[in-house]
């Protein structure tokens, strides 16, 4: 049966599978908590049990000692409740609490969203972790030096496969290489993550989220975090394309507006054709003239950064 898992000092509460471990049951309800190898190995994970039974695994001596146990600490990455449990730990909420590594990915796989946009999902080395906040970035690392920054679209714990969202820039020397050459298995090196677009966590208010084009990428990461939080904060999305074709994810997008009572999506075309019935124009305005007050929203915004300056001026001033 399941177990409850209780965490302090922040107070956040969810259920634990048969099997699953304390990890594990954290990142699947999205609560960020400290981690590394995910073998038991690097006792970053590590932290105390304050009531409740577990399944220790399978934990080396000098990892974590018996004298260590006794106290109530335990690796997260392979304690297993056998009870409901109460742990204390600290979860991480700041960019700052995040390592920034440099490593290096194989294309795993390259999937078409829309015509000129791909998503590349990396898959990192078996023995590394990626641990970052949802809506932070990577820098892919090329050879001649330069750097190109992407957001990362998944959420945090499903690290495995880390998936970026890449629209095809005309003259662009790396995005025509993603459109062009890069085929599966090829490796690309990386550092992240990076950035401080990512939820605070410790507001209740209704959220705002603006996204044009592929700056859908770390809003998706987001609001992903916050539906497996159980977060019931209202969440009103905007997103705007110049042509409808340039909209992705459809089938995601309706299973979160059928899921989740408190979200709404507004997607507006800018150019549209005869078969668009939807909202037209632009979101900078349309934001605007549906948020006059602002004061009372936590906005998040990304996309051309034209529009990201505009509308954050506008609403400051709102």
């Amino acid at each position: 049966m399941p177990y409850h898992l209780h965490i302090e000092p922040s107070g956040h509460e969810m259920g634990c599978d048969n099997d699953e471990t304390i990890l594990e049951a954290a990142l699947r309800h999205g609560f960020n908590i400290p981690y590394g190898c995910r073998n038991g190995t690097c006792a970053t994970c590590k932290g105390r049990i304050l009531s409740g039974e577990v399944d220790y695994g399978k934990v080396e001596e000098k990892v974590l000692s018996a004298a260590e146990k006794a106290s109530g600490l335990a690796l997260f990455c392979q304690a297993t409740p056998l009870s409901d449990v109460i742990i204390e730990v600290r979860e991480i909420g700041a960019a700052k609490d995040i390592q920034i590594k440099t490593l290096p990915s194989r294309v795993a796989k390259i999937v078409d969203l829309a015509p000129d946009v791909r998503a590349l999902f990396l898959k990192i080395p078996i023995t590394e972790r990626l641990q970052f906040l949802p809506g932070q970035y990577i820098d892919i690392l090329l050879k001649d030096g330069g750097r190109r920054s992407f957001s990362l679209a998944n959420v945090p714990g499903d690290d495995a496969l880390l998936e970026l969202h890449i629209k095809k820039v005309p003259g662009g020397a790396f995005t025509g290489h993603v459109f062009g050459a890069l085929k599966e298995k090829d490796i690309l090196r990386f550092e992240g993550p990076l950035g401080t677009f990512f939820i605070r966590q410790e507001s209740t208010r209704p959220l705002l989220m603006v996204a044009t084009g592929t700056g859908f990428a770390p809003i998706k990461g987001m609001l992903e975090s916050l539906f497996a939080q159980g977060s019931i904060r209202p969440i009103h999305f905007y997103w705007g394309v110049r042509h409808a074709e340039d909209f992705y994810c459809h089938d995601l997008l309706s299973e979160w507006q059928s899921r989740h009572d408190h979200f709404q999506v507004t997607r507006m075309v800018s150019r549209p054709d005869a078969s668009w019935s939807g909202a037209t124009g632009y979101v900078t305005a349309q934001v605007i003239h549906d948020f006059p007050d602002a004061s009372a929203i936590d906005a998040y915004i990304c996309g051309h950064p034209d529009m990201v300056f505009s509308l954050s001026d506008a609403l400051q001033g709102a």
